[in-house]
């Protein structure tokens, strides 16, 4: 996997929307960050969803419409994933506290929280 490294250390926090370098497969790609900041007696790693614009009509895709995803697409529940700093490239923007409230209950329903 090629990293794109932005300069220093990246902080992201939650309810951010970063670009992420998710390799070859999966591409330069926004996501958004799902996950609480991680300490120093933590692992350097960043919970995800991915945004995309291959639409299928799951329950488990959310559509969210802000003004710094030029593309019309859908946050995809069943894309959770961890990712370490240096893959996240450039931060585009952030979600209200409503549209996080749509991930977080999308969220429990697939994971059956």
């Amino acid at each position: 996997m090629q990293r794109r490294r932005q300069m220093g250390n990246p902080k992201p926090v939650r309810s951010e929307v970063w670009l992420i370098d998710f390799g070859i497969a999966a591409k330069v790609r926004p996501a958004l960050v799902v996950s609480e900041s991680y300490g120093d007696e933590d692992r350097a790693l960043i919970a995800v969803v991915p945004h995309t614009t291959s639409i299928r009509g799951s329950q488990y895709e959310i559509q969210i419409c802000v003004p710094f995803l030029k593309r019309k697409g859908v946050f995809l529940l069943q894309g959770f994933v961890t990712v370490p700093p240096p893959y996240f490239v450039k931060k585009l923007g952030m979600l209200s506290e409503s549209q996080m409230k749509l991930i977080e209950m999308g969220l429990r329903d697939w994971l059956c929280l």
